[in-house]
């Protein structure tokens, strides 16, 4: 009864359109009044949950991120990914994926990517001969890289949510090849795709404006240099990697590139103080309802009920995607990650399953969820700037979802994908 009450009281106040932080919140104190717990703790968890040293990396990734890609540094990727593919036939949607998989090294959000890509890319498809509908589809699809490729908030996410015990270095270095593995898999079905409908070549780069090119988008790219760099050699924490390219990402928009102005520098804090702010109340509220989780023994009782389900973890994880690609379907990813990793982390310590390796196939599983209808936020981002509605694109993102759940299956189970990279730390 003690867990209807908590998971009964999230799931009304969600269905009626309370936002979920909120309605984590609320559910929270409704758990603790009906097993009398004090409200002060309640509150003392929402304090603690916030009071986290890496939960710093989030502000300043956020703020770096908004930087270079109000900075012009979306259109400078373009152009570079059109060095290597844009010959090529699909020319334009393939340096599409290869430019959001350059910028979600530097965004690590899918939105931000869609926003930047989308609304260089799209207009440009469709002028060369490619279906807007398509050129949509192809955008909000690549974007999903962003939230594996490092750096990620969404992986300081799901460290928090895991109690700390999973390293934030350890994540990132594990989402490198899971997201160039999700970009091949977009490739493949786009380069298909593009023969079978004639899609238009693009117009090859002159070999005079390839140093160039390259040379502005260089100027971006290091900040991925920045943050890997730092925390591989052990100069940096993740967190100090964080506020380091943000002074890089400063320094780059303001005094290289130039496409910005300062005067537009209040409006892009602002953003960015609400996303942040919205991201940290999420948390601190999650943490309370995670501590209620704990009092009742929700973890302990889903980890009998899974391994009453099979004890094979293959098959557990089998279970968990479908799960999580349904629940992805209504919620989305953060709110997710915050309260389904306190559920399996004790059956995934059970059976065996790295925490990294895991947190993996929860951020690629639910990244999927932001391109679903009817709450998948990049859809929606992306229906805006492509101007198709969603009714138009979710009829032909059936393929993207093959190809974006093969992605998924070779993530889950080939560990090595995901926790090569980590291991040369240990």
């Amino acid at each position: 009864m003690d867990a209807l009450v908590l998971l009964g009281s999230f799931t009304i106040l969600c269905a009626l359109g309370v936002p979920v932080a909120y309605a984590l919140g609320l559910g929270a104190i409704a758990g603790a009044l009906w097993i009398d717990i004090p409200l002060e703790a309640v509150m003392l968890k929402i304090s603690d949950g916030t009071d986290d040293f890496a939960l710093l990396a989030i502000p300043f990734f956020v703020l770096a991120g908004g930087i270079m890609a109000e900075g012009g540094m979306a259109t400078r990727l373009i152009n570079l990914a059109r060095v290597f593919v844009g010959a090529i036939r699909g020319g334009l949607a393939l340096v599409n994926v290869l430019a959001s998989t350059l910028f979600g090294a530097i965004s690590g959000s899918s939105v931000a990517d869609t926003a930047s890509i989308g609304s260089v890319m799209i207009p440009q498809m469709v002028k060369a001969g490619f279906p807007r509908v398509f050129a949509t589809n192809v955008t909000i699809c690549g974007s999903v890289q962003a939230l594996m490729i490092p750096p990620s908030h969404n992986a300081v996410i799901y460290s928090i949510a895991a109690g700390g015990t999973v390293s934030v270095a350890h994540l990132f270095l594990a989402g490198v090849f899971p997201g160039l593995l999700f970009g091949l898999c977009l490739i493949g079905l786009v380069l298909l795709t593009s023969y079978r409908r004639g899609y238009p070549k693009g117009d090859p780069i002159a070999w005079k404006d390839v140093p160039r090119i390259a040379g502005q988008a260089l100027w971006g790219l290091g900040t991925v240099v920045i943050i890997m760099g730092g925390i591989l050699s052990g100069v940096f924490t993740a967190t100090e990697s964080a506020a380091v390219a943000c002074v890089y990402a400063f320094l780059v928009t303001f005094l290289v590139y130039r496409d910005y102005q300062w005067r537009e520098l209040p409006v892009l804090v602002h953003r960015v103080v609400k996303t942040v702010a919205m991201v940290m109340m999420l948390i601190g509220f999650s943490v309370a309802f995670g501590y209620l989780m704990a009092l009742m023994q929700i973890p302990a009782k889903m980890t009998q009920f899974f391994l009453g389900v099979s004890d094979n973890k293959y098959v557990f994880l089998l279970l968990v995607n479908i799960l999580l690609l349904v629940l992805g379907i209504f919620m989305d990813l953060a709110p997710m990650l915050l309260i389904c990793t306190p559920i399996f982390m004790p059956v995934i310590l059970k059976l065996g399953i790295d925490p990294v390796h895991f947190g993996m196939i929860m951020i690629l599983n639910l990244g999927i969820g932001l391109i679903t209808p009817p709450v998948g936020p990049t859809l929606f981002v992306g229906c805006a700037i492509g101007k198709v509605t969603m009714e138009e694109v979710s009829k032909e993102l059936w393929p993207f979802y093959g190809a974006m759940c093969m992605a998924l299956l070779l993530v889950t189970y080939i560990p090595a994908i995901s926790l090569w990279l980590p291991g040369l730390m240990k």
